[in-house]
Parts: structure tokens; C-alpha cells; sequence
């Protein structure tokens, strides 16, 4: 039986004079106030599964500064994050996609501006990878706790994120 079923069968009781209009209110604010705690649960488990989804995303993103530590682990760790995570949450997959396209985009650029090196343009175009390597991770690990999946501006598309 229904919250409403509940409130139309005390409603009866009161207009049949069984009950008085204090009683009525007072078993109405009752179990209107069982019915939030009820939500308030189920809201609780909801946010504590989009928690988890949102804490992997976030670490998806974040673990591409493995690399500062140990070499190619930044390439290497979010892959295999994703790769194990990505059966668990759309949310996941689709952050460890945009990860993973932007790693590729990253290499990708790495080597053209390397060979722009030899002619200096290419100097200030490394320079300006290197900050968004650093901001843009960042940004997307800070978007994805919060439940954003943000894809990385400049980023070539490999794997389909929508």
C-alpha cells in the first residue's frame, strides 16, 4: 500500500468520525516523515554507488601523473585502470575513453612538435603541451568527482565517447 493509499484511508476514518482532525495530522505527519526517511535512504545508496563511479573516474584521470614517478606508468596505469573499471559504470568507461583519446592525442602532438623543435616553432607548442598535460587532467579528475564527464578540449576522437 501506497504513502497516498495510506493518507485517503485515514482521511476516511476522519470523515466517518473515527478519528478526530489532531489524530488525523498526527498519523499523517507520521508517515509522511516514514516515507522521507525511506527516500532519504535510497538517496544515500544512490550517492554512495555515483560516488564510487565519480572517486574511479577521477582516479582514472589523476593516475595519468604516474608518469612524473615512473616513467610511461601515466601512459600505462590509466589504460589498465579503465580496462578493469570500465565493466563496472557507463560513467567509468566513458571518462576512461576520454582519457585514453587524450593520451593518444598527447603522443601524437608530442612527436609533431618535437620535429617542429628544428624549426623553434616547435619549442613554445612543447611548452604549451606540457601545461595542458599537467591542467588538463586536473580539470577532467576535479569535473569527474563531481559527476561530469568533461572531454578534453583538442582531443582527437579514437573511441567514441557519447
Amino acid at each position: 500500500m501506497t504513502v497516498a493509499d495510506e493518507i485517503e484511508k485515514l482521511n476516511n476514518l476522519r470523515r466517518n468520525g473515527a478519528i478526530t482532525e489532531e489524530e488525523y495530522q498526527k498519523a499523517k505527519d507520521s508517515l509522511l516523515r516514514q516515507n522521507e526517511t525511506m527516500g532519504e535512504k535510497v538517496g544515500n545508496m544512490a550517492r554512495n554507488i555515483s560516488s564510487d563511479e565519480n572517486t574511479w573516474s577521477m582516479i582514472i584521470h589523476f593516475s595519468q601523473f604516474c608518469a612524473y614517478i615512473i616513467p610511461l606508468a601515466g601512459l600505462i596505469v590509466p589504460i589498465i585502470l579503465w580496462q578493469v573499471k570500465k565493466n563496472d559504470s557507463q560513467f567509468i568507461d566513458k571518462n576512461g575513453k576520454i582519457v585514453v583519446n587524450w593520451i593518444i592525442t598527447e603522443i601524437i602532438l608530442l612527436i609533431m612538435f618535437g620535429i617542429l623543435c628544428f624549426l623553434l616553432i616547435g619549442i613554445p607548442l612543447l611548452a604549451a603541451l606540457i601545461v595542458l598535460s599537467i591542467v588538463f587532467p586536473i580539470i577532467g579528475g576535479i569535473k569527474a568527482n563531481n559527476g561530469v564527464a568533461w572531454s578534453y578540449p583538442f582531443t582527437i576522437k579514437f573511441f567514441s565517447v557519447d
